[in-house]
């Protein structure tokens, strides 16, 4: 296989199924699912994905070089790794999604809505990423999973990461790893979700967070400089070679509360231009949606992912706390 990206936007199966290179061996699981085996004995298991939305381009061309240049024999592997761009026709298309968000329908949510291709997908990754750590990988081995993402609107934070609701303290080295990546920012979900990251957490065990690296764009557009820190940080953790310094520490947010869009009512006040980390002060009037308002309800939150146009019942909007903030609150 000479370019895992093409090969997946062809819609064809490669020539060769599986093959080998002096440190690995990798097997062609089905379009855009591809695994890869040290040859040497793996420390850990990883899941990385990337272009579950089909307009985030950024993170599939870091992950695409990174996957040739394992193919090519050019990069060493240590880890045991499931690498999946997760919806090849949506990439194809340039689009976010097709018929519906994936990233809403793992956790059997696929089975809440019409078949189509993107609940069938979200499906086959639940089965790829099943197989992968229960069959494929050692019980004692630690489980990573990196989702690689970039956000539809501008944000104070460029890259940050979104961990799903964990109920066990996280791994000292992953969230160590996160601020190598650079990432400026870390949100901690407080609910269950349909998310690929909250998937992996609730059923295997594993974690994972949801890298956010920049703002959408189309493919060859892409300022990838901006990405140094986290393509660096992928490399390293691939190999096996010593992480390099992080740079800062990441601030720490909470989500406090969900804005959801429930009817065709839906107001959402906040304009196109708003970015993710703009704060709002106690009482602000967030959304509207008939009878039911949305208010700031801390000293200070900040919003995450707003969105108005998301189907009713969907997500319109995060609000978070920062957790030193809130702390300083409660001391005063």
């Amino acid at each position: 296989m000479q370019d895992f990206l093409q090969q997946t936007l062809s819609g064809k199966a490669p020539a060769m199924l599986h093959g080998e290179t002096p440190t690995l061996r990798w097997q062609w699981i089905d379009h855009g699912i591809l695994q890869l085996d040290p040859k040497c004995e793996p420390q850990q298991a990883l899941v990385l994905s990337a272009g579950i939305h089909g307009n985030e381009t950024a993170p599939v061309e870091i992950m695409n070089r990174l996957v040739n240049a394992l193919l090519r024999g050019e990069m060493a592997l240590r880890h045991r790794v499931l690498a999946i761009l997760g919806n090849p026709p949506a990439l194809r298309a340039g689009k976010r999604y097709l018929r519906y968000d994936m990233n809403r329908l793992f956790g059997g949510r696929w089975q809440q809505i019409e078949d189509c291709d993107e609940a069938r997908r979200a499906l086959r990754l639940e089965q790829a990423t099943d197989a992968f750590w229960l069959q494929s990988c050692k019980a004692e081995q630690p489980r990573w999973h990196l989702d690689l993402h970039t956000a539809i609107r501008g944000s104070w934070h460029t890259r940050f990461g979104v961990l799903p609701l964990n109920l066990q303290p996280w791994p000292a080295d992953f969230i160590h790893w996160l601020a190598v990546a650079g990432l400026e920012a870390l949100v901690f979900h407080t609910a269950p979700g349909g998310t690929f990251t909250y998937f992996s957490c609730a059923h295997f065990s594993a974690a994972s967070c949801t890298l956010e690296l920049g703002k959408a764009l189309p493919f060859g557009t892409n300022d990838l400089t901006q990405f140094a820190a986290a393509q660096l940080a992928l490399s390293a953790l691939l190999s096996g070679e010593p992480l390099p310094q992080a740079q800062a520490a990441p601030r720490h947010y909470r989500v406090v509360q969900q804005i959801t869009r429930l009817s065709e009512q839906f107001q959402l006040h906040m304009d196109a231009e708003t970015r993710n980390f703009t704060a709002f002060p106690q009482g602000a009037l967030l959304a509207e949606d008939g009878e039911r308002r949305y208010v700031v309800q801390q000293a200070r939150e900040y919003v995450l992912f707003p969105n108005p146009a998301v189907a009713p019942g969907l997500r319109a909007g995060l609000m978070l706390v920062e957790e030193g903030e809130q702390t300083a609150a409660l001391a005063r």
